[in-house]
């Protein structure tokens, strides 16, 4: 599964409706203002059957213009299986453009195109030694202080036992107070290992603008089919620097 990076939240207004992306699995078509800079501190776990794997890293993305974000990825991963050494190393790089072509104001929804590179790792124990692809649409709609998001798209991911997958996700926020929002997601996920079984998600999520440019998310939450086959549980943290 893609973590969450997965997923860009922009600057906090005290006006402003509640935004999307990180700390969900489910992404925004919202870019990164031009001129600007969003970087994530996160940390992120799935707990597996008898095991548990994650990772730690940094999120930058940039405003390179109007209505195109450009990001890099850069994690260190690790695996804890059940029986064995727990092992950690570089984790897929991943490098991303988001371009939104269509506009609330004159189109009714944001919609943004997402695709992603994730190169390959050399810790082939914690993360793909192959190239994968993954090519997303999301859409968003503001009402008030509530925002609703969502979408999703097909991944290539051949190598290693590795298959193509599909995600979807949606997802509803709410501005309950300056500077604090909640929301809720689901999402499901087809196979993407061989003689593994799909996913389906549900998470709970807060934000909290500690200051103008700091900012602190969180998310959790179980698998909700197959669940004793794949993900258990996940969680997600981060520490937003926005410039």
């Amino acid at each position: 599964m893609r973590r969450v990076p997965l997923l860009a939240v922009l600057l906090f207004g005290l006006a402003s409706p509640a935004l999307a992306g990180p700390p969900y699995v489910t992404d925004d078509p919202e870019p990164t203002d031009t001129g600007h800079f969003e970087i994530y501190l996160y940390t992120g776990q799935t707990v597996e059957l008898g095991g548990a794997a994650g990772e730690t890293g940094l999120d930058f993305n940039y405003g390179a213009l109007p209505d195109l974000q450009l990001t890099a990825v850069v994690p260190l991963s690790y695996n804890s299986p059940p029986h064995g050494e727990t092992v950690r190393g570089l984790g897929n790089v991943e490098l991303e453009a988001k371009y939104r072509f269509l506009h609330q104001e004159t189109d009714g929804w944001d919609v943004a195109m997402f695709p992603q590179v994730v190169l390959p790792s050399p810790s082939h124990r914690v993360a793909d030694g192959h190239a994968a692809y993954f090519l997303p649409v999301w859409a968003e709609k503001d009402f008030g202080k509530w925002s609703t998001f969502g979408g999703g798209g097909c991944g290539l991911h051949r190598g290693g036992g590795a298959i193509d997958y599909c995600l979807v996700g949606w997802a509803l926020t709410r501005e309950i107070y300056p500077g604090l929002r909640l929301g809720a997601e689901i999402y499901h996920q087809t196979a993407d290992v061989q003689n593994s079984k799909p996913v389906t998600g549900l998470s709970g999520g807060i934000s909290y603008d500690l200051s103008a440019h700091y900012h602190l998310m969180l998310s959790a939450g179980p698998g909700l089919d197959n669940a004793a086959d794949t993900d258990r549980s996940q969680w997600y943290a981060a520490l937003e620097f926005t410039f």
